[in-house]
């Protein structure tokens, strides 16, 4: 049976900003962490991006403050990267559009005047990245005495980022009597021992198994040798299918502009827009918000930017890089397939990247179909840069599985030695009593 919002105890005010907002039914995780953080429980919820996680914490808590009171902020929301911060602020600012609780939002990349003028003037909700938090906190611009809940949003990702020692420093200056929300799409080793020392007695809530990509997602792989050949079947992908709406993830920021500079050839500026972290902040904003007004169709990122992007109606996503960092593949292909639609995840794979796939696969529990190269896509051998690029990665993947792997410049170098002609003699010797074999095979007695 379906959950509607007016099922919990919320006021009339976020009730009719719900309504506002064309929310009807709650997702499993607004369901199950709905509740207990209305309870005051501490509450670890595990929820692969776009199941509607950010609502399910945001909507509670402007029930708990339910109106501005006071100078400082009484609750607390950490996020890894200043897009993610920015799309929580719109939707506390869409929720709590019929009250007058003030929310302010604090991220690096430009100067912190604003920010501090805006702290003065009185806050109740503060959505911060970590490393301006502490600048600010430590500058006497915060005071945090008054915090009665502290929420962690995209755990995961914080610890890939690094931000374990900004992370511990806050809970060091937060009060010990508070409500604690840790939220994360997966559950590695650094987010279990987090939990250990941020949750008390939590209440578990796990709407899918972990690291489970949304099930309206199809997943395609496609094998190709190159950079040139992931051109080519970009080009070949979006002349032969109909994509309304796409992101196309990058590796790198070099590889971002790349493809961004051949699309826009393809299409014009008006169409597509690019997303990293050399990028000014302005930049980053209005690029986000041409994609999400439909604007342009087609946006360039690189997974710095991958979790801030909560844009609905996304049809296609494309890795034309594998991530390195293979739980970033989930929010990858969370960007599409949102809130019930369906969506399409593909993803190009060089030989050096097949040693991520295996994990990703092991990660998801899912096998990603491989399909064959279309017939017109043109497939080019990667330029010798390329192709060492490719093979120093693939000596690395052989060491990390096994540590007395000596390497193909090693094995090359062997060669030319004493030991190395002898194992070539043996080796071409096998090779002439294999042919014999199959060419002089004994007649069958009759």
């Amino acid at each position: 049976m379906a959950v509607v919002f007016e099922d919990f105890n919320f006021n009339r005010q976020i009730l009719n900003a719900v309504a506002d907002a064309g929310y009807t039914e709650a997702t499993p995780i607004q369901q199950k962490a709905i509740p207990p953080i209305l309870n005051g429980q501490d509450v670890m919820g595990i929820a692969q991006t776009g199941t509607g996680k950010t609502a399910a914490y945001v909507l509670p808590l402007i029930m708990k403050l339910k109106y501005a009171q006071g100078e400082h902020a009484r609750a607390l929301i950490i996020a890894p990267t200043r897009e993610l911060a920015m799309q929580i602020e719109e939707h506390i600012r869409m929720f709590a559009t019929y009250t007058d609780l003030r929310v302010v939002t604090l991220y690096g990349g430009l100067g912190p005047k604003q920010q501090i003028e805006t702290l003065k003037k009185g806050v109740d909700l503060i959505v911060a990245t970590p490393g301006r938090f502490m600048d600010l906190y430590l500058a006497g611009h915060i005071q945090t005495k008054p915090l009665q809940v502290l929420v962690l949003d995209e755990a995961d990702k914080m610890m890939d980022m690094g931000f374990m020692p900004q992370i511990n420093r806050i809970l060091e200056v937060v009060p010990r009597k508070r409500q604690n929300l840790l939220f994360s799409a997966t559950m590695s080793d650094k987010v279990h021992n987090l939990a250990g020392n941020f949750l008390e007695f939590p209440t578990l809530i796990e709407v899918t198994p972990q690291a489970t990509p949304a099930q309206t997602v199809t997943q395609v792989l496609y094998k190709v040798p190159g950079v040139k050949t992931k051109i080519n079947l970009l080009k070949y992908i979006l002349d032969h299918n109909e994509v309304d709406k796409l992101i196309v993830f990058c590796k790198t920021r070099t590889a971002a502009e790349d493809v961004y500079k051949f699309l826009v050839r393809k299409f014009s500026e008006n169409e597509v827009k690019v997303l990293h972290a050399n990028k000014g902040q302005n930049t980053r904003i209005n690029s986000i918000n041409s994609f999400k007004t439909e604007e342009v169709r087609i946006l360039v990122a690189t997974d710095v930017a991958a979790r801030g992007i909560d844009v609905s109606n996304v049809s296609h996503v494309i890795n034309f890089d594998v991530p390195v960092v293979i739980e970033d593949y989930v929010h990858r292909i969370g960007r599409t397939g949102r809130a019930f639609q369906h969506g399409e995840a593909i993803t190009f794979c060089n030989p050096a990247e097949e040693y991520y796939i295996n994990k990703i696969q092991k990660l998801i529990r899912q096998t990603i179909d491989v399909l064959p190269l279309p017939d017109d896509v043109f497939v080019e051998k990667p330029e010798y840069e390329e192709r060492q690029a490719q093979a120093r990665e693939i000596d690395m993947q052989k060491r990390k599985e096994n540590p007395d792997f000596k390497g193909a410049f090693h094995e090359k170098k062997l060669a030319n030695t004493k030991e190395g002609a002898e194992a070539k003699k043996r080796y071409k010797k096998q090779l002439e009593d294999n042919a014999k074999r199959k060419y002089f095979k004994p007649k069958k007695k009759r």
